[in-house]
């Protein structure tokens, strides 16, 4: 009996500390007395359901159980895709989507979480609004053609007044892309229509170019033929005639007899080629 009793004594501190340490383990469990915050992420720090003014970065934070409650928002860029309808300067219906990558200032996250809400809440209540408005504003501004032709010039303009207008909520906007215009079915027709007037006209000018080149060349080759000829003239003498007159004959006669049957002889006379040269100059 002394020996169980002294046994179950020096058990018994052995037992209560383990006991109490799987309580401490169970109650922090339940309460929480930290917080994680992860990469990406700001905790926004609540008492009572009172935002603080403090931000909590990435990490572990002691927090006060139940009094204290933090909740986490992405600080990280992301990006959202709104559509909206417009209408230019020459009151040509336009759809426009715009993809916009933005995030939320991570130094003004609690301001932003107590005015506007989390990243959903911000996405809905003030973005989509923003984005139309600053897209009806922009295009309003330029006509149809002007959409498509200053498409950089507009996306510029675009990007410039969506940062100015969400910045007073604390999101930064870091880029704003136009993914696509879609024009009425009447202008699109008005268009395609343009594009082939403007091919066909293209078409008629190089015809009309390569008309124009090859009459030219056909000058130029006449040119040159009437040079050539009367650089002949100048240069052929009796003497240059007979020498080719020998050198092409090949030793025969010719077996056509004249009336009397006389051979015709080859017979140039200088004189008369001098005389026939003064008359064609």
């Amino acid at each position: 009996m002394h020996t169980t009793r002294r046994n179950i004594e020096r058990n018994f501190p052995l037992g209560f500390y383990l006991g109490g340490g799987v309580m401490v383990l169970i109650l922090a469990f339940i309460f929480r007395p930290f917080t994680i915050i992860n990469a990406g992420e700001r905790g926004v720090v609540m008492q009572f359901g009172k935002v603080q003014d403090r931000v909590l970065d990435e990490g572990i934070h002691p927090i006060m159980p139940v009094v204290t409650s933090v909740r986490k928002l992405n600080v990280r860029v992301a990006q959202n895709s709104f559509k909206a309808d417009a209408a230019s300067r020459d009151l040509q219906k336009i759809t426009t989507e715009v993809a916009v990558n933005w995030h939320i200032d991570p130094t003004r996250i609690n301001k932003v979480f107590q005015q506007v809400g989390d990243n959903e809440q911000i996405v809905v209540g003030i973005m989509t609004p923003a984005v139309s408005e600053v897209l009806k504003a922009a295009t309003a501004k330029k006509t149809a053609e002007e959409i498509i032709t200053k498409r950089t010039e507009l996306k510029q303009e675009i990007d410039n007044d969506l940062k100015t207008r969400l910045a007073a909520y604390g999101v930064i906007v870091d880029d704003v892309s136009l993914v696509d215009f879609a024009f009425s079915p009447e202008f699109s027709r008005a268009i395609e229509a343009k594009q082939i007037a403007e091919q066909e006209a293209k078409q008629a000018e190089f015809i009309a170019k390569r008309a124009t080149q090859e009459a030219q060349a056909d000058i130029n080759r006449a040119k040159g033929q009437a040079e050539a000829q009367k650089l002949l003239r100048l240069t052929l003498t009796p003497e240059l005639l007979q020498k080719q007159a020998i050198e092409k004959w090949d030793g025969h006669f010719p077996t056509v007899m004249g009336g009397n049957g006389s051979l015709p002889l080859i017979n140039i006379n200088p004189a008369n080629l001098n005389s026939q040269k003064q008359a064609n100059q």
